[in-house]
């Protein structure tokens, strides 16, 4: 009785982000494609203006006013973010990420998928201006990856799934270090010591046992995120953060969970029950404390983890490749194909990435250090490498932070979604004759 209770409440978090980020991949490809045509049509006006809408919060003299699309990229997206620090915690604390031996190939795959991009990036723009996109060919959009492998059926090895999972977790450690290194503002030392206080009441609230949603938010988001907004370092960092410190033990132990739902449950099938539609009064009261004892056994941060991926996936995601996919194409596309910073971006991505990804794990595997994961062969590698350029989400968000003129901008979204479209046709064909040579192996 307790196991099946156990996989109603404790779902495997990896098989549940797939399944969603499948979804999601399609709908996020789907909204940046719309942008496109949207930013290149006669409404192109009414796009680019949308954006340049301004809002204010705050009290009197404590104002802050941004336009719509700094909200998405430092608020909105922060929202995203936060979600990435939780997954990032429970991977190292209980996912992928904690077992060392496990966690060889895809971090070495993930560091090796981040260097060889740069460096390509680097070698098309040495200096100037234009060398601060070294760290747009470096991500990897997990969301569209899996979108992908889900399209191409139940033939996909698990172990793929779950090493390119793996893979994009290391990336988005190495993603957020980079934007907080690399790509911030003058800093402001009073605001950042505010949100170090802050920072500091949320481990604090972690330690004395504090598991209220609510205490995090207040803390995490009147305090964190707004002191880190005006100190100079993006606000995502705060989210990544905030997250890090959300409880991830849960209230109740699993054994003890399991005990008292089976006492309640044995409660419940000896209650009198009535021959209407409704429950008893007793019946109602029993199914209460069942639901309060769920409650307490799901950690924090496995519950705000589970009840925020819709949002993100489904709202957060979608508006953010909404307002930054669409780019509006002036001049001569051949000419802006082949800008350097385009091509920097266009083959960091489809080179360096497949080249570290690939050779990397290569060299892993042949000194033994690690092994090809079960059910996937050198074809599924270089399958994963090329997945792995799809850089999408996260390439177009430090585009972003990498560019105040308006032509490096776009030159470099232009090769992010150039990318985007070729690494999806080459990784989904290469993955499917892959998964062909594997069927063979096994006739």
């Amino acid at each position: 009785m307790s196991k099946e209770i156990v996989d109603v409440v404790f779902i495997d978090p990896l098989q549940k982000f797939m399944n969603r980020s499948t979804t999601s991949g399609i709908l996020l490809f789907t909204t940046a494609v719309l942008a496109m045509v949207i930013a290149n049509s006669p409404l192109q006006h009414w796009y680019h203006e949308l954006w340049q809408i301004h809002f204010k919060i705050g009290v009197g003299e404590y104002m802050i006013d941004k336009d719509l699309h700094h909200w998405i990229n430092d608020g909105l997206m922060a929202v995203f973010f936060f979600v990435v620090g939780l997954e990032l915690k429970r991977e190292i604390i209980s996912g992928e990420l904690s077992n060392p031996k496990n966690a060889i190939l895809p971090i070495g795959a993930a560091i090796g998928g981040m260097i060889f991009p740069a460096l390509i990036y680097l070698f098309f723009n040495p200096s100037g201006e234009a060398s601060n996109g070294w760290g747009v060919p470096m991500a990897t959009d997990i969301a569209f990856v899996l979108g992908l492998l889900y399209i191409l059926g139940d033939r996909v090895p698990i172990s793929l799934k779950v090493f390119l999972t793996a893979l994009a977790i290391a990336d988005d450690i190495g993603a957020v270090l980079i934007i907080a290194f690399f790509y911030t503002s003058n800093i402001e030392e009073i605001s950042l010591l505010v949100a170090g206080g802050f920072l500091v009441m949320m481990i604090i609230a972690n330690r004395i046992g504090v598991r209220s949603s609510l205490v995090y938010a207040i803390l995490g988001i009147v305090g964190l995120w707004v002191a880190f907004l005006l100190s100079g370092i993006h606000a995502t960092i705060a989210a990544v953060l905030a997250a890090l410190t959300i409880p991830a033990s849960a209230k109740v132990p699993e054994t003890i969970f399991a005990r008292k739902m089976q006492r309640l449950l044995k409660t419940f099938e000896s209650l009198d029950k009535t021959k209407a539609a409704t429950l008893t009064e007793d019946q109602v009261v029993v199914l209460s404390q069942m639901k309060t004892m769920s409650d307490y056994a799901m950690p924090p941060l496995q519950k705000l983890e589970h009840g925020m991926h819709p949002l993100v996936a489904f709202i957060v995601m979608p508006i953010f490749a909404f307002a930054n996919a669409g780019i509006t194409i002036e001049g001569e596309f051949f000419e802006l194909l082949f800008a350097p910073i385009t091509l920097g971006v266009i083959l960091g991505l489809l080179i360096g990435k497949v080249v570290g990804v690939y050779l990397v794990s290569f060299i892993i595997i042949k000194l033994k250090i690690a092994k090809l994961p079960e059910g996937m062969n050198k074809l599924h590698l270089l399958g994963a490498g090329l997945l792995a350029a799809i850089g999408f989400t996260m390439s177009l968000f430090i585009a972003g932070l990498a560019f105040n003129d308006p032509i490096s901008d776009m030159q470099a979204k232009i090769g992010v979604l150039m990318a985007t479209l070729i690494a999806s046709v080459l990784g989904f064909i290469t993955i499917k004759v892959a998964n062909a040579r594997n069927a063979k192996t096994t006739e």
